[in-house]
């Protein structure tokens, strides 16, 4: 039977293209239906969101034809610095984590890239691909399973086929609402705020977590004396703070972001978004299968949702490559499930470890003050275990696919 392409991948933004690519590459074709506009995607202006790429991360957008679009724009992460605090106060220093690439045999334990860099170079390669059809500015209205193909109506009237359909929509991803999966999860109570700051002092390729009691802190290291904010609050402090104008905005950071690297103002456009968990009951079914922030939503903390994401791409594209090597279906459940197997327990671990986290410090609860205080410190003294903190936080540990070892699916 002929089908339009052998996956429908329904989500333009990062995983999706990356999936398309990296399945390119295996010998797979791809039709990627994106709800937004190319103008949309291709917009060059800086609006100070980026992302935390682990070094196995970086591994796979080398694999597939990306990173030596993007790397004069990333920023290598040097350094993590892990403290507890209140605002105002600035953090407990006796009682901090410190963990440093020279530990780390490979090199630096990540990079921090902007969203306008890695989302153009993505649409730029999938718009070059002959293995890629491209929709932009079209979404999915209905969604049919059958024994020998998944079929697709879009809202243009037109209908697709493939073998395997793929859902990279997000975390209220229509493919699994049209599917009858359910989620699991939970609202936590926060809001993030999230900006890019100019700083005096250069900040060294340190990334820094302060945990306060409503909750954390991430200012992650860009190219120059510029650095990435994502800061959660409670839902009303946050809607308030985000109502301020930009100096009082600044008036408002400035005591829980410290003097450290000097005088700050703001760069780009501010957001906020609600945080919570929410998981995916079932990420496989026949011929469907969801990837990202479809399949899992986690708290920012660590900056692992995009990880986790292209962790999926990575698995999902060398079962498919295998599968396909072996002449077996590709779409079928019991392939399917092979992926499934390979991400189940580290999506579950990453997402319970995240919301335990959260948990342990967002609050002001003096006795786990104490505790969390003793076991960062305990950690830092530890070299064997803050290498084995620093290799999980790379991407490096447990059953890596081939794309996150920069090597072919």
């Amino acid at each position: 039977m002929t089908h339009d392409s052998d996956l429908l991948i329904v989500g333009g933004g990062l995983n999706g293209p990356a999936l398309a690519l990296a399945c390119a590459q295996a010998g797979m074709t791809s039709t990627v239906i994106d709800a937004l506009s190319t103008e949309a995607r291709a917009d060059a202006g800086f609006d100070g969101r980026s992302y935390a790429l682990a070094l196995a991360s970086q591994r796979l957008l080398s694999a597939i034809g990306i990173w030596n679009k993007v790397a004069e724009h990333a920023q290598p992460i040097r350094n993590i610095v892990t403290t507890d605090g209140r605002p105002g106060e600035g953090p407990v220093l006796p009682f901090a984590m410190h963990f440093d690439h020279g530990e780390l045999d490979e090199g630096v334990m990540g990079y921090i890239l902007e969203d306008r860099y890695l989302r153009r170079a993505l649409l730029e390669a999938i718009e070059a691909e002959p293995k890629i059809t491209h929709r932009p500015g079209e979404t999915v209205v209905d969604q049919e399973i059958t024994p020998s193909e998944a079929r697709v109506t879009l809202a243009s009237g037109d209908t697709l086929t493939g073998l395997v359909l793929v859902g990279a929509d997000g975390r209220k991803s229509g493919v699994g609402l049209r599917a009858g999966i359910q989620r699991t999860g939970w609202d936590y109570g926060q809001t993030a705020l999230v900006c890019a700051v100019e700083h005096e002092k250069p900040h060294d390729g340190t990334a820094h977590q302060f945990f306060m009691p409503h909750g954390p802190l991430a200012i992650l290291p860009l190219p120059g004396n510029r650095s990435s904010i994502v800061w959660a609050e409670t839902p009303e402090a946050a809607a308030h703070i985000a109502s301020l104008d930009d100096a009082g905005f600044l008036a408002a950071l400035r005591p829980r972001f410290g003097d450290f690297l000097g005088e700050i103002r703001l760069a780009g456009k501010r957001f906020s978004y609600p945080l919570n968990l929410t998981m995916a009951n079932h990420t496989v079914k026949d011929r469907l299968v969801l990837i990202g922030d479809a399949a899992q939503g986690v708290h920012p903390i660590a900056g692992q949702g995009f990880n986790q994401g292209l962790t999926d791409v990575a698995t999902l594209t060398q079962v498919l490559a295998e599968a396909r090597r072996r002449g077996e279906d590709i779409g079928s459940i019991l392939v399917l499930e092979r992926h499934r197997a390979w991400r189940s327990f580290d999506r579950a671990t990453l997402a319970l470890g995240m919301d335990a986290v959260n948990r342990l410090f967002s609050n002001d609860n003096p006795i786990l003050r104490v505790a969390r205080g003793i076991g960062m410190g305990v950690i830092d003294k530890l070299p064997a275990l803050r290498r084995t903190f620093i290799r999980e936080a790379a991407g490096l540990s447990g059953d890596v696919p081939n794309l996150l070892k920069g090597k072919p699916a």
